[in-house]
């Protein structure tokens, strides 16, 4: 069998930008396995996985004029799921935490029933965060999640720490806004 390597080429890479499903197709069928266990072994989780990768292929494809050349291909599929997988990974962190703010009582023990509503939660919340601007988003996730100082996260992201203010202020508004129906039960 041929490595999935060995099946860039840039001839395929040429189709693939210009628009040519059957191409891109075989680069899915080529990487997708290797990329969801990849995904997997970050996640712990194998349908968690398999969706990044699908999410990972549709980014690849609303893109595709911008894809690197050939011999870059698999640095850039592996990165682009270790990326999205790290999302994935802070989301869970991030509904965890305010999860844990919830229920002041750390004796009072799950129950299927507050399991059911903690997954509703989770869910709601990362509709939220889905809802954000992408900057707004990773603004967000670089505060919260990784613990970035608003000076940090300028630096990091190359704009002014007034910009941050702003896109945290909109950020924390839209998330109030949204979530303000959840209340602890």
């Amino acid at each position: 069998m041929t490595p999935p390597e060995d099946l860039i080429t840039p001839e395929l890479v040429a189709l693939i930008r210009a628009g040519d499903r059957e191409a891109f197709e075989r680069l899915f069928r080529a990487w997708y396995r290797r990329l969801a266990d990849h995904a997997a072994r970050m996640l712990g989780n194998q349908d968690a996985a398999e969706d990044s990768v699908q999410d990972v292929f549709v980014a690849v494809w609303d893109k595709r004029a911008g894809l690197p050349e050939a011999s870059k291909i698999p640095a850039y599929l592996y990165r682009a799921v270790r990326n999205r997988s790290l999302n994935q990974i802070r989301r869970q962190k991030t509904v965890g935490r305010w999860l844990e703010t919830q229920d002041p009582d750390p004796s009072v023990q799950a129950t299927a029933e507050t399991d059911l509503q903690a997954s509703e939660i989770g869910a709601k919340v990362q509709e939220a965060l889905a809802e954000l601007s992408p900057r707004c988003r990773e603004v967000f996730l670089l505060s919260r999640d990784d613990g970035l100082t608003y000076p940090q996260i300028a630096d990091t992201l190359g704009i002014s720490i007034k910009t941050v203010e702003t896109l945290m202020g909109r950020a924390l508004k839209s998330l109030r806004s949204q979530l303000a129906a959840i209340r602890p039960i």
